[in-house]
């Protein structure tokens, strides 16, 4: 008899974040001493018959939304048939993001990890099993943290002294002041002089600059430092073809692209039209790791790299099953405070800082499934009010 699903649980819970904030605007988490920035996301458990739980932790309130739609259609049925479910569930959700389908379609990765007895990247083809890593900073603040060119330089060599092969840039981005981009360029060069030569180095703008003249000034710079790639720059929002083809006409680094757009089919548009040197995927973002992983092979047929969004169990199953894919992104970071670990991981898990090797690796889960064991007593504990059960 095949396994079948009875439950499906998804728990809205928060976290607390010290001496973080927001800018301005509200958007961006950036240093703030003193001040505690709070964080939601959903624990989602998928039951079976088996005894054998699915677990997944992440996710966000739009992607939670959707489980409405799809969560009722898969009570009663396999979940070992995730391929039929993907497909199913994209369909349901066309009117939609689809982000829904990725919480879900993890867990049921972690489901059949456990029912093999073996990690996922075992079920998805191990090609390695540790992964360099780069360090993604907080973006750029004004409170004595990363407040300066200076500062970004300084973390860099931190970051470089504790193993990271890379060093990615979030900077200050838009504002009042959003047509300035003295201090965005001198951090450039700033960071590139002092550790250019040692580690690979990106920028991600985080679609916050004005222009495409904006965007084309600050490529330059990144050009003199032989910056590795170039990511989401300005306000198109990272989903114009026609935009970044051209931009990628004008500058010698590479163009990261399509964190910000959703589905296979668009990204290899993208990829088609050379709209983009880099592929961006995440398991979240993009339909669980069988949305992720077929971006990943896309790229792959078109000889280009992926590289995964955000840190996470899922995205080192992913990276560790593919040939394509340089770095994992070890995020936020900050000299002066906490990454946006979420405190639910029991056991030996962890991307915090010091989860990286000195050689600049971190390590693939090797138990069942993801590999990781969630505190769920935390989770309850912290739970904001809002729970669905779909049975």
């Amino acid at each position: 008899m095949s396994p079948k699903i009875t439950k499906i649980e998804s728990r809205e819970f928060e976290y607390p974040l010290e001496d973080v904030g927001t800018d301005k605007h509200g958007f961006n988490l950036v240093y703030a001493p003193g001040e505690t920035t709070t964080r939601k996301l959903f624990g989602v458990r998928v039951h079976t018959d088996e005894g054998i739980t699915g677990e997944y932790v992440g996710g966000n309130s739009p992607a939670a939304a959707q489980y409405n739609i799809v969560a009722k259609y898969l009570i009663g049925k396999d979940p070992l048939k995730r391929e039929k479910h993907w497909s199913e569930c994209k369909r349901a959700l066309r009117k939609y993001d689809r982000m829904g389908i990725g919480p879900i379609d993890i867990a049921l990765w972690d489901f059949a990890g456990k029912y093999y007895d073996a990690p996922i990247h075992e079920l998805l083809g191990t090609y390695r099993e540790r992964i360099p890593a780069y360090a993604s900073t907080y973006h750029g603040d004004d409170a004595g943290g990363l407040d300066s060119p200076e500062a970004f330089a300084d973390f860099a060599e931190d970051c470089r002294d504790e193993g990271f092969g890379g060093f990615k840039i979030h900077g200050w981005g838009g504002g009042d002041d959003a047509r300035s981009l003295d201090r965005e360029i001198e951090a450039v060069h700033a960071v590139g002089e002092a550790v250019g030569d040692e580690m690979d180095l990106m920028h991600d703008p985080a679609c916050e600059l004005e222009t495409f003249a904006d965007a084309l000034e600050l490529g330059r710079a990144l050009d003199e430092q032989g910056f590795f790639w170039y990511e989401d720059p300005f306000r198109d929002g990272g989903i114009s073809q026609h935009a970044h083809k051209k931009l990628a006409q004008k500058l010698d680094t590479p163009i990261l692209q399509t964190e910000h757009i959703r589905g296979l089919e668009i990204k290899s548009d993208f990829a088609a039209n050379e709209a983009t040197d880099f592929l961006r995927a995440d398991p979240e973002y993009d339909a669980g790791i069988t949305g992720a992983i077929k971006v990943a092979r896309m790229a792959e047929a078109f000889g280009l790299d992926v590289e995964f969004h955000a840190p996470g169990p899922a995205q080192r199953h992913c990276i560790a099953a593919c040939r394509n894919s340089n770095y994992y992104e070890m995020a936020l970071v900050h000299p002066d405070c906490q990454n946006t670990q979420p405190p639910v991981y029991e056991g030996g898990y962890s991307d915090l800082m010091d989860a990286v090797d000195d050689d600049g690796t971190v390590s693939v889960p090797d138990g069942p499934g993801l590999g990781v064991e969630y505190d769920w007593g935390y989770i309850e504990d912290n739970t904001t009010g809002s729970v669905h059960t779909y049975e």
